[in-house]
């Protein structure tokens, strides 16, 4: 099942500059799983050392944030977004 995986403009230089990627994933771990095999340093831009989503990222299913669903056991079907949204914070 292919997702389409929206990457932000600070960790595109992770990615050869690429906006989207496409990834083969049931779930949000596997597709992060496949993201640390295919583009580590991207992977390291999102979670940290432990495998945790780092705290100033948030992910989004659709338009759904995987808080308010499975969190990384949210599952994924085929053409869903899998958008990484860094937070924006300042005064």
């Amino acid at each position: 099942m292919s997702v389409t995986v929206f990457v932000p403009q600070p960790l595109r230089v992770h990615c050869d500059g690429a906006a989207t990627l496409e990834l083969t994933a049931p779930d949000v771990r596997t597709a992060l799983d496949e993201l640390s095999r295919s583009h580590p340093t991207l992977y390291r831009g999102v979670c940290d050392e432990t495998n945790a989503v780092r705290r100033h990222i948030n992910l989004f299913v659709n338009r759904d944030h995987v808080r308010d669903l499975d969190g990384l056991a949210t599952k994924l079907k085929p053409g869903d977004d899998l958008v990484i949204l860094p937070a924006v914070s300042g005064g």
